[in-house]
């Protein structure tokens, strides 16, 4: 594979993180936690698991880099008062959110009941509970709180949703990834061509 990107690949990239931003609009405000409930955890899903490993992570890289230099990508904000407000650590891990899961779901084969829990155990634990192993100590650090109480704060309340959005990415991509896999997006090419010189054929 070759380690340039391609032009669709980009193009791709580009569509998916705007798809987040949109997503990071629908959110609902808990009045106990400075932490909303939010749909752009589930762009970086989708991000993940239609584009893949490289492009999943370069798309959400892009999202997050952007956003940390000031453009309004994050429920109309950005600028480093997001990265370092009480959502910032979820934020840090929406790269290798998408890389881990664009690395699993690109490796579950199949269409049946065992993959789609294989794909929805992805999505699970590397595009929701991954975000919480930089996001709780960082809201513990941020409000001066213990880290039990982080938990009841921007933890637990979280789960259901979270659980919610992993299964329906799950069917979003499953049917959808038989005709578009992430290799025909992205314009790269999942074949080994074997190369013949002229040798081969004396």
């Amino acid at each position: 594979m070759s380690s340039r990107l391609t032009v669709r690949g980009v193009v791709f990239s580009a569509i998916f993180a705007a798809i987040s931003v949109v997503l990071s609009f629908l959110q609902v405000n808990l009045g106990f936690s400075p932490v909303p409930i939010t749909l752009g955890n589930m762009g970086i899903m989708l991000t993940g698991a239609f584009l893949g490993a490289r492009y999943g992570f370069f798309s959400s890289f892009l999202l997050v880099f952007l956003g940390a230099l000031g453009l309004p990508l994050f429920d109309g904000q950005g600028g480093l008062s997001v990265m370092l407000g009480p959502s910032g650590g979820y934020v840090w891990m929406y790269p290798f959110d998408a890389l881990f899961v664009g690395y699993f779901v690109s490796r579950i084969k199949g269409n049946n009941w065992a993959s789609f829990l294989k794909i929805f155990l992805s999505i699970e634990v590397f595009g929701s509970l991954l975000c919480y192993v930089t996001g709780v100590p960082w809201l513990a650090h941020v409000l001066h709180v213990s880290f039990s109480k982080a938990l009841l704060l921007g933890f637990y309340p979280y789960l259901p949703g979270d659980a919610v959005k992993a299964l329906v990415t799950t069917l979003i991509i499953l049917p959808i990834r038989q005709v578009y896999p992430s290799w025909k997006l992205t314009g790269t090419s999942n074949v080994t061509v074997a190369k013949l010189d002229h040798d081969s054929f004396l």
